[in-house]
């Protein structure tokens, strides 16, 4: 077996600046649980960092605050603010992983250690993300890190608790990454010659006057999925030039949640507070025209704000959340598949025309 077989999402890092506030943010408005904590405070380690694990099913999040300039999370923190600093790989071996990727030309960020039988070893991935593979023993109880304690009322491997607000949200469907301008090429060939990832979907997506070109890579397993974006900085600036100047450079931009029901979970998470970004109600208008819908009415859609979408495989429903990262940077995404493979691009198409539509009606009635 190739060391790169079976990849899979072990848990996603978060570098964030009030360890309190971003753990209240995951398990108020999304319904996750903590599963784990530091083992002790930083004064008693001597470590100038405090973590927190939350998650359920399959999504399972690692935050951690820390404080100098010389901490590789507080340095993180300062040139971007909170966001995604690791995606942390699972792996049945991670010595051979860290050490093949590392003779394939990958930049070595820490060698593989191992501590209460967990290895862990870790490379740079893209901007100041890295990758860490992280290697548990066979049946191990949990799916905390080394420095953290299962907290109480944890039942299971999975960091699941009884009475989530959010119960349908179970992995993450993909990540998107926003690349400078001219990264998009090597960035795809480090994943496909270092990782053994596979391009499984190249797009150029045109809105008005702006421009942006995306690929999507694959592990093979299936399990981890990036959709790879940069900018045509010969077109007009877009949210993906945004992006890279607000962050700082390439980053994470968003994280894709899976749901076996989105119109449930987004009902769910709406009444948790939670904020989703608004589409003009003449989307709904065109929706007839562009697909006869699998699953829910175009009035369940509308009162919710969700688009749909389909490509030759079947139909997918996705809503974005309302940034509330003070760079208006990190967002992230409800997304439900019927067997649709693609990432809804015909959305902002059709979200572009129903805007302007929109804006050609209300000069009509302003004319009046």
């Amino acid at each position: 077996m190739r060391p790169f077989d079976e990849l899979g999402i072990d848990h996603v890092g978060f570098s964030v600046g009030d360890i309190d506030a971003a753990t209240a943010f995951f398990t108020e408005s999304y319904g996750l649980s903590v599963y784990a904590r530091s083992t002790s405070p930083a004064a008693e380690t001597g470590a100038a960092e405090t973590r927190a694990a939350v998650g359920r099913h399959g999504i399972r999040f690692v935050l951690t605050d820390a404080q100098g300039a010389d901490h590789a999370a507080a340095a993180y923190v300062e040139r971007h603010g909170d966001g995604v600093s690791d995606i942390a790989l699972s792996t049945p071996d991670a010595t051979a992983a860290f050490e093949e990727a590392v003779r394939r030309g990958a930049r070595p960020v820490a060698a593989p250690q191992e501590h209460d039988g967990v290895v862990t070893a870790s490379i740079s991935a893209f901007g100041d993300v890295t990758h860490t593979f992280v290697q548990r023993p066979t049946g191990a109880p949990t799916h905390t890190l080394p420095g953290l304690t299962p907290v109480d009322g944890t039942p299971d491997a999975d960091g699941n608790q009884s009475g989530s607000t959010a119960a349908g949200l179970h992995t993450i469907d993909h990540f998107a990454v926003c690349l400078e301008p001219g990264q998009l090429v090597p960035t795809v060939e480090f994943y496909e010659s270092v990782l053994d990832f596979e391009m499984v979907f190249t797009e150029r997506i045109v809105v008005g006057g702006q421009a942006m070109d995306s690929k999507v890579v694959q592990s093979r397993s299936g399990a981890v999925t990036l959709t790879l974006i940069e900018p045509d900085t010969s077109r007009d600036p877009g949210q993906i030039d945004k992006f890279v100047k607000e962050h700082g450079g390439a980053g994470v931009q968003h994280i894709a949640f899976a749901t076996d029901d989105i119109v449930r979970d987004v009902t769910l998470l709406g009444g948790s507070g939670l904020a989703f970004l608004k589409t003009p109600s003449t989307y709904y208008d065109l929706v007839p025209e562009r697909l006869s819908l699998l699953r829910h009415s175009v009035d369940q859609l509308r009162s919710l704000n969700i688009l749909v979408d389909e490509d030759q495989d079947g139909q997918l429903l996705q809503i974005f959340t309302k940034s509330v990262h003070p760079r208006g940077t990190l967002f992230f995404e409800v997304i439900e598949r019927l067997g649709a493979r693609t990432f809804g691009s015909g959305n902002i198409k059709a979200l572009y025309t129903a805007v302007e539509m929109e804006m050609e009606r209300a000069q009509q009635d302003g004319g009046r």
